[in-house]
């Protein structure tokens, strides 16, 4: 019998990729699964769950992403300051007009693991409303997603 040892990633040993997404007529939903998978490392041969192991990941035009049914008019995004009425409740369809960002920020933050280390892979996340990003310099690889 052969013994195999389990390679385990070492944060040193790393090598991140840039990725760019268009989410133009993506929904929402299935959008931030796959890329909070990108953003763990899940999509590589090498995952280690306790190693940031995850790829850079920029997603342009979040201001035409797509949400199914009547989530649209009925989802309500809400914040609590902590103080006696400090409860703030805002509709999707303001949300997306006003700040397309931290609708798909919190929809792919939604899907990370509660840790520090998901703290540390969501920082890897850059959104922009339009077609323009400033990290040409990166060299990005486009990647399309069927959602």
């Amino acid at each position: 019998m052969i013994a195999r040892a389990t390679t385990m990633a070492k944060p040193q040993e790393i090598e991140r990729k840039w990725y760019v997404i268009d989410a133009e007529d993506k929904v929402l939903g299935r959008l931030a699964s796959e890329v909070a998978s990108i953003l763990r490392g899940k999509n590589k041969p090498f995952f280690t769950p306790h190693v940031d192991c995850g790829d850079y990941v920029i997603i342009i035009n979040a201001e035409k992403v797509k949400l199914t049914g009547k989530k649209l008019e009925q989802k309500i995004y809400q914040t609590y300051s902590g103080y006696t009425g400090g409860r703030k409740e805002v509709v999707y369809s303001e949300l997306l007009a006003k700040n397309p960002e931290l609708l798909v920020r919190k929809a792919i933050k939604g899907m990370m693991p509660r840790t520090r280390l998901a703290n540390q892979m969501i920082k890897k996340l850059k959104i922009y409303a339009g077609t323009e990003h400033p990290h040409e310099a990166q060299q990005p690889e486009v990647l399309e997603i069927n959602c």
